[in-house]
């Protein structure tokens, strides 16, 4: 194993850290919120470590193996949030270094699950790092490193595929390169769109960049208490239609740039996502309809809350945990599909789902007919074997991992089995509210450290896919030559 490897490409992970820091640290000089010091500090730490890596570091050999491309990925994630989460413990605004963790781990993986029981006391600076983290994190560290830093090796795709949420991760572009910057011109595009609109509809600028920022990650930290309850029903709407876009894979609107109309909207995955939120929508409109005074209103709740849950956003404009037990059913199980793969949210993915669904009706099918030869297609195109197994064998991975992390979170005192289910669920599709002790109305800060920490990592399997984690996590993969 290129170990060297492993360790400089961190370093220079660590280098981008250092860097994104200063916009932060702007935020704090503009606004003399006293966030400099913890800001500069952290900056220079992540530079001095990121210089000391690639100096200690430097390989032979700068290609990058499948096993390489997990190892990075897993580490980069667990190093970047804990040394993201100095600024919040050195301004004193989160004492306990655990909280920040488990905070900023919330921010990077895009989750949005909260520990701050006064959200509006943090100063800007940390409320603007906070909601920046979702944007890091969106569309993700690596990618963005290969974006900016492209001269590591052609086998990059590895750090890529082991990174980008979905079953399976291509090329947009015949060079790595390119594909990464093609993502985040996308991605940088419908921000400044986003940011626009929330703009010229009356919220302020840092209330639109952060808010931005929570959307376009799909993390849905926020910065009021209410989260984005107080603002207009305008607002809400671009919102909550912005945080279904981020939902999409982001091919579709590469396909949409190159004017391949027919390809976008022949997508599998695409319709069924759409068929998914709005039938959705359709039925806890119904089903809340009494508890608000207009059907405008009721549609407009009921479109937001699964919008922010299906694409694992987690910004709320009502307290859900307060309505009927079919809508909340619903939004559990929003919570578990998520949304489509190669967008910025969490979640099993639609397109997983859907191949789950057709490979079960071929098993069906064979039973019925022995002799028949037929396949499974999905997006057009036949499906192979391998692909069909990795899909089972991850949804297996998947249920076993969450009902280990739901165990053993249950032994956390006074927290009811809907508490600890939910909020499992919530960490590990990356959505940020559950229901009851942990709904849009109250936040994790009860749950004892070593529970944190656990969810914490809940988060990280959540967003890298699970993979890139267990085999960060393998004595045994460190041990192989």
């Amino acid at each position: 194993m290129n170990r060297k490897m492993v360790f400089y490409t961190i370093g220079r992970i660590l280098l981008l850290e250092g860097a994104l820091l200063a916009l932060p640290l702007a935020v704090s000089v503009y606004y003399w919120d006293g966030g400099q010091l913890p800001l500069l500090l952290t900056i220079a730490l992540s530079l001095g470590l990121g210089l000391l890596f690639i100096r200690l570091f430097r390989p032979d050999s700068q290609v990058i193996y499948a096993r390489e491309g997990f190892l990075i990925t897993g580490l980069t994630w667990v190093i970047v949030s804990a040394l993201g989460a100095l600024p919040f413990v050195l301004s004193g605004e989160i004492p306990s270094y655990v909280d920040a963790f488990f905070e900023t781990v919330s921010g990077f993986t895009t989750t949005g699950a909260s520990i701050l029981t006064n959200v509006e006391s943090m100063s800007r600076s940390m409320l603007f790092w906070r909601s920046f983290t979702h944007w890091i994190g969106g569309m993700g560290v690596l990618v963005l490193m290969v974006a900016v830093m492209p001269n590591l090796s052609g086998r990059t795709i590895h750090i890529l595929r082991a990174e980008m949420p979905g079953p399976t991760m291509g090329k947009l572009s015949p060079k790595l390169a390119d594909t990464a910057k093609l993502l985040y011109l996308i991605y940088i595009a419908l921000t400044l769109l986003e940011l626009f609109l929330l703009f010229a509809g009356g919220m302020p600028l840092y209330d639109s960049a952060v808010h931005t920022f929570g959307t376009a990650g799909t993390g849905g930290f926020g910065i009021k208490a209410d989260s984005v309850a107080g603002y207009s029903p305008y607002l809400q709407w671009v919102i909550a239609v912005f945080m279904m876009l981020f939902g999409l894979n982001f091919n579709i609107f590469f396909l949409l740039l190159m004017k391949r109309f027919r390809a976008a909207f022949q997508s599998e995955e695409l319709w069924a996502y759409v068929g998914i939120v709005f039938g959705s929508t359709a039925l806890i409109c119904w089903n809340i309809r009494p508890l608000f005074s207009s059907f405008s209103e009721s549609l407009r709740q009921a479109f937001f809350q699964v919008t922010t849950i299906s694409s694992t956003t987690g910004y709320s404009t009502a307290d859900f945990n307060t309505w009927p037990t079919l809508s909340r059913m619903i939004l559990v199980l929003l919570m578990f599909i998520g949304a489509c793969a190669g967008s910025t949210a969490g979640g099993l993915k639609v397109s997983r789902l859907v191949l789950l669904l057709k490979n079960y009706r071929q098993v069906v099918r064979h039973l019925l007919h022995p002799r028949a030869v037929t396949a499974t297609r999905f997006e057009g195109k036949p499906v192979d074997s391998s692909t069909l197994t990795s899909v089972n064998n991850y949804f297996a991975l998947y249920i076993g991992l969450f009902v280990g992390f739901w165990f053993l979170v249950s032994f956390q005192p006074g927290y009811d089995g809907v508490s600890n289910f939910t909020a499992v669920a919530a960490c590990y599709n990356n959505i940020g509210p559950g229901l009851n002790l942990v709904g849009p109305a109250a936040n994790y800060a009860g749950y004892a450290p070593f529970f944190k920490v656990l969810l914490s990592f809940a988060m990280l399997f959540g967003r890298l896919e699970l993979y890139p984690m267990l085999i960060s996590l393998s004595p045994g993969v460190w041990m192989k030559k």
